[in-house]
């Protein structure tokens, strides 16, 4: 028996979410890049100093604003079988995840601030080894997701 892989998508939403999420981090880059251009300028350093800062906030805020969001969500993928969990996620390193539901010990739903203001949810999955996310679900689907997981589980258990 040959496994496809998982079709299931998360929200295009997330795009959204973790678009904002960059900028906010960007604000930092730039925060330091200011501070560094400041001191070159205070305490007459090389001005390339200046050209560095300022090229590298704008690559750190293109690859983290544009291009690393729209690359994470077209290769996020999940499928929830009656026997496991599988997970298709990542940029440049493909990670593929199989998590059989036996092993699954529960399930939890969580939302920061920018996630609820764009009615997302992340699934937590939680083994005994480690904790796995499928993050920026639609809130219907994640809830979805948590009961159907966790039923599917309790069966997992009965049957041993």
């Amino acid at each position: 028996m040959t496994i496809s892989e998982p079709q299931k998508r998360i929200s295009e939403r997330a795009l959204t979410v973790w678009k904002i999420s960059a900028c906010l981090h960007s604000l930092v880059v730039w925060l330091i890049a200011g501070g560094l251009i400041t001191l070159t300028v205070l305490f007459d350093w090389p001005y390339w100093i200046i050209g560095a800062a300022l090229m590298v906030a704008a690559l750190y805020s293109y690859l983290f604003i544009f291009l690393l969001p729209t690359l994470r969500w077209k290769r996020w993928r999940y499928e929830v079988r009656e026997q496991e969990i599988e997970l298709l996620y990542g940029v440049f390193i493909i990670k593929k995840t199989l998590i059989p539901m036996i092993r699954v010990q529960h399930v939890d739903t969580q939302q920061g601030p920018l996630l609820r203001k764009y009615r997302l949810s992340t699934v937590t999955v939680s083994t005994a080894a480690t904790v796995h996310e499928i993050p920026a679900l639609d809130m219907e689907e994640a809830e979805y997701l948590r009961t159907s997981i966790s039923r599917l589980a309790r069966v997992a258990d009965e049957d041993v």
